[in-house]
């Protein structure tokens, strides 16, 4: 059990909800329609750090597509998924058969333009 000295800290988590909720262009008043909640609860969850209830929190994190794994388990497991990587998951999801070889060329060329660049640079 922590004590008062070792509370978890939101405000990583806040600021990620709000990352996520800026980059889908939703508003505050929006997100609050969707899932209940006064926008200025969301303001404080976002940038106080205030600990909304688990409720809350599993319906702001289904809604904006952000993983929570990064701030739970540590950093040395491979298998966790990062925020950024869960909403690219998300958006490949919804993609065509068509789309997804032109995602998988750009991909592709971003490799071989990345591993270009550090070959020059060693």
């Amino acid at each position: 059990m922590l004590n008062e000295s070792e509370k978890f800290d939101f405000r990583p988590i806040g600021l990620a909800i709000k990352e996520a909720r800026v980059n889908q262009g939703l508003t505050r008043e929006q997100v609050g329609s969707i899932i209940k909640i006064a926008p200025r609860y969301l303001t404080n969850i976002e940038n106080q750090g205030q600990q909304p209830s688990l409720h809350v929190l599993y319906e702001l994190v289904t809604l904006l597509n952000v993983s929570l794994d990064s701030f739970f388990l540590s950093k040395s497991n491979d298998k966790v998924k990062s925020t950024k990587r869960r909403q690219i998951d998300n958006i490949l999801d919804n993609l065509t058969e068509e789309e997804l070889y032109i995602v998988k060329d750009v991909l592709d060329a971003i490799f071989v333009n990345s591993k270009n660049n550090t070959n020059k640079n060693h």
